[in-house]
């Protein structure tokens, strides 16, 4: 029995091993917004776009940013430059909107 419970422990620490290891670790939305080109026209903090028509996103609201970029990846909101936007938005997950959109939110304004 006690042999048993020895596998048994062994066992759980094995399964227990591979749970861990299978942990989705949340996404860092700075580095997603560096690799998904985000900062190629907002700027690298976000607030200093390379164009003046294009907006300066530190600061805003995280609901705000993630309802407007599902909007532009849906093709739901066509005005302004959100045209330009679409490309970068398809290969855009969910998790991956909520990770950028709150980095961004957390960016300073000055």
């Amino acid at each position: 029995m006690n042999t048993v419970l020895k596998t048994l422990g062994i066992s759980l620490v094995a399964i227990g091993g591979l749970a861990i290891s299978n942990v989705t670790v949340a996404a860092d939305g700075g580095a997603l917004y560096t690799s998904k080109l985000c900062a190629t026209c907002h700027g690298a903090d976000a607030k200093t776009p390379i164009q003046p028509i294009y907006p300066k996103l530190a600061g805003q609201n995280a609901e705000y940013l993630i309802a407007q970029t599902k909007d532009i990846k849906d093709k739901k909101r066509t005005n302004g430059q959100t045209g330009t936007m679409v490309p970068f938005t398809m290969s855009l997950t969910d998790d991956d909107i909520k990770a950028i959109s709150e980095w961004i939110a957390a960016q300073p304004t000055q």
